[in-house]
C-alpha cells in the first residue's frame, strides 16, 4: 500500500518563494477552500507532477514555473511503500528530478525515461492513467472511466488487478518470439544452403565418375568447331562494321540538309504571308473608291497605279514561291534517301548484335567445355577430396537440422506463452473472476447514493444499464448529476478492488469540486456516507462553497492569494 504522507511545492504555478507544505497523512476529512484562481488545484498538479512528470490539468511543463519569479520551480512528495520511505524530488529551471529511498539517492545512470519507469513500475506500480482513476476526480481534465476508450479501460483495470505484469511479459516474450523466428529463418537458411552445396557437389563427383575418355574427344572436337565458328564470327562482324562506317559516310551531310529543309519551310510560311497581305490590299483597291480612314474618295490614277503594284508583287512572290517549292522537293527527296540509308545502318547494327550475341554464347560454351576438360586433368585427386567435403557437409547438415528442431521447439513453447500471457487467456480469465464483483461493488455504491439502476460492465468492459423500468441505456443518456453517481461509484470500487489486490492502493483520495457542479444536496450526503466507511483513508475535497460544509470536516485548508502568490490562510 502507498501511504502518502507530505507534499511540498514552491514557484509551482501561483506559488513562491515561500514553499506550500501539506500533510497528507493529517485528517481523515479535508477541505480545501478558496476563492477562484486562488490556487486550490495545485494540489493536484504539483502531485501529478511529482509522480508523473506532467501536471492534472492540460498545461505544457514550462507553464508550470511561476512567471514572476520565473525560475526554482520544485516540488517534494514523501510517501511509503511498505516499510520503505521514499522522496521524490522533481523540479524545472533548474531541471531535478531525483528519487530517495530510505534517504539514500536511487542510481541516476539510467536515462530520464528509465527513471521515471522504474518510478512507475517498480515504486508505484502504477501508470499516470490508473493513478487518476484510483487516487483524483478533477473537475478540469479528469477523463472518466466512462469515457475512455476500450484499450486504456483495459489498461486502467489491468493495473488496478496487478496483472500489467502479464502485458509486460507478452511484450518481452513478443521480442523473444520475433528473434526466435529471425532465428529459425536463420538455420533453415543454413540448411538449405549446406544441402545445395551437397547437391552441386554430389553432381559434380558424379561428372567425375562417369566421363570418359572418349568424352574428351568429344569436347575437343567440340571446341574446335566452336574455335572455327568463332573466327567466322568475327569476320562477318568486321564486314558488317566497314559497311556501317560506308553508310554513315553517305549521310554525314544529314544534318545540313535537315537544317536547310526547316529554312525552307520557314521561308514558305513566310512568302505564304506576304502573298496573302498582298491579294488583300488589291482587292481593297480593286473593290473600294473611298479610304475608310478619313472618308475621302480614292483618285482613279492612284487606285490603279496601287492595284498595278499589287500586282506585280503578287507574281513577284509567286515566281519565288514556285522556285522555293522546286528546291523544298529536292531537299525532301535527299532527306528520303538520308532516311533509307538511316534505316540500313540500323539493320546492320541489329545485324551485329546478333552475331555478337552468338559470339558471347559460342565463348561461353567454350568456357564451359574447357572446364570440364580441366576436370578430367585432376579427376582423382578431387575424387578423394570430394568425397570428405561430402562426408563434412552431411555432418554439418545433421548438426544444422538438430539446431533447427531445438529452435522450432523453443517457439512452439514461446507461440503456447504468447496464448497465455496475451488479452485473451490468463489475463482474461482473471478479469472474468474479478467482473462480479467489480458490477456488484458498482451497484452497491450506486444505491448508496440513492441511484437504484442495474448497473454491469462485459469482459470487454463496455457498459450496460438498466433502469427499474428494466429499459437499456448507455453511460451518454445519463444527466451530469447521474454520470457523477456513477463516477464516483466507479472510483469506490476501484479503489475497493486495489484494497483487496494491494495493487494501486493507496490512504489518498482527492475530489475536486465535485459539489460545486454535478451532486445535489441528496447525493452530496448520501456520498458523505461512503466516505464516512473509507476508515483507512485521508479524503480531500476541493471545494469553493466548501463554508457550508464545515460541519462534516476535521480539517479545513485555506488557499488565498497575496501579493499575486497563493498562500495558505490558515489550517
Amino acid at each position: 500500500m502507498i501511504q502518502f504522507k507530505k507534499i511540498s511545492y514552491k514557484n509551482f504555478l501561483s506559488t513562491g518563494n515561500v514553499p506550500i507544505v501539506i500533510d497528507l497523512n493529517k485528517s481523515h476529512l479535508t477541505l480545501i477552500i478558496g476563492s477562484n484562481g486562488s490556487g486550490k488545484s495545485t494540489l493536484l498538479d504539483a502531485l501529478c507532477f511529482a509522480l508523473f512528470n506532467r501536471p492534472f490539468r492540460i498545461i505544457k511543463k514550462d507553464q508550470m514555473v511561476n512567471t514572476i519569479n520565473n525560475g526554482g520551480c520544485e516540488v517534494e512528495l514523501y510517501f511509503s511503500v511498505g516499510p520503505k520511505e521514499y522522496i521524490v524530488r522533481r523540479g524545472v529551471k533548474p531541471n531535478i528530478f531525483e528519487i530517495h529511498c530510505n534517504g539514500e539517492l536511487i542510481s541516476q545512470d539510467a536515462s530520464t525515461i528509465d527513471y521515471q519507469k522504474y518510478l512507475e513500475t517498480n515504486i508505484m506500480r502504477c501508470n499516470y492513467r490508473s493513478f487518476c482513476q484510483v487516487v483524483l476526480l478533477g473537475s478540469s481534465s479528469y477523463q472518466p472511466f466512462m469515457k475512455m476508450r476500450a484499450s486504456f479501460r483495459r489498461e486502467v483495470v489491468e493495473e488496478i488487478l496487478d496483472i500489467r505484469a502479464f502485458t509486460r511479459m507478452d511484450h518481452i516474450l513478443r521480442g523473444q518470439q520475433n528473434d526466435l523466428q529471425n532465428k529459425i529463418t536463420e538455420v533453415r537458411h543454413h540448411c538449405e544452403l549446406i544441402e545445395t552445396k551437397y547437391q552441386t557437389e554430389a553432381k559434380y563427383l558424379d561428372t567425375l565418375l562417369h566421363k570418359d575418355i572418349d568424352v574428351q574427344t568429344h569436347k575437343k572436337k567440340v571446341l574446335d568447331k566452336n574455335e572455327a565458328d568463332r573466327l567466322a564470327f568475327e569476320k562477318k562482324i568486321k564486314e558488317l562494321n566497314e559497311d556501317i562506317i560506308s553508310s554513315k559516310e553517305c549521310v554525314k551531310d544529314r544534318d545540313k540538309v535537315d537544317m536547310k529543309t526547316t529554312t525552307l519551310s520557314k521561308l514558305e510560311a513566310k512568302i505564304e504571308n506576304n502573298l496573302t497581305r498582298h491579294r488583300k490590299s488589291l482587292k481593297f483597291f480593286e473593290e473600294n473608291d473611298v479610304c475608310p480612314t478619313c472618308t475621302q474618295p480614292l483618285h482613279p490614277t492612284f487606285k490603279h497605279q496601287k492595284c498595278d503594284l499589287e500586282r506585280k508583287k503578287i507574281n513577284t512572290l509567286k515566281e519565288g514561291m514556285k522556285k522555293l517549292l522546286q528546291e523544298i522537293v529536292n531537299m525532301e527527296s535527299k532527306v528520303g534517301e538520308y532516311n533509307e540509308v538511316s534505316e540500313k545502318i540500323y539493320g546492320l547494327n541489329v545485324d551485329v548484335s546478333k552475331v555478337e550475341s552468338s559470339l558471347e554464347s559460342l565463348k561461353s560454351h567454350s568456357d564451359n567445355i574447357e572446364e570440364d576438360l580441366k576436370v578430367f586433368q585432376n579427376k582423382d585427386a578431387d575424387i578423394i577430396k570430394i568425397r570428405k567435403d561430402l562426408q563434412d557437409m552431411k555432418d554439418s547438415l545433421k548438426v544444422c537440422k538438430e539446431d533447427l528442431d531445438i529452435v522450432i521447439e523453443d517457439k512452439k513453447y514461446q507461440d503456447v506463452l504468447r496464448v497465455v500471457l496475451n488479452d485473451k487467456g490468463a489475463k482474461a480469465q482473471i478479469i472474468k473472476k474479478y467482473i462480479p464483483i467489480m458490477n456488484n461493488l458498482i451497484n452497491k455504491y450506486l444505491q448508496a447514493m440513492d441511484f437504484y439502476v442495474s448497473f454491469h460492465l462485459d469482459e470487454e468492459f463496455n457498459e450496460t444499464v438498466k433502469s427499474r423500468f428494466r429499459d437499456t441505456f448507455n453511460y451518454n443518456n445519463f444527466s451530469e448529476g447521474e454520470k457523477m453517481r456513477i463516477d464516483l461509484a466507479l472510483l469506490f470500487t476501484w479503489r475497493e478492488i486495489a484494497r483487496l489486490k494491494n495493487s494501486t492502493n493507496t490512504n489518498l483520495l482527492i475530489l475536486d469540486e465535485i459539489f460545486d457542479s454535478s451532486l445535489d444536496m441528496s447525493g452530496t450526503d448520501d456520498f458523505f456516507k461512503i466516505i464516512q466507511k473509507l476508515s483507512n483513508e485521508n479524503v480531500f475535497i476541493i471545494s469553493h462553497k466548501g463554508d457550508i460544509m464545515f460541519d462534516k470536516f476535521t480539517n479545513i485548508v485555506k488557499y488565498k492569494k497575496h501579493q499575486n502568490f497563493t498562500v495558505l490562510d490558515r489550517i
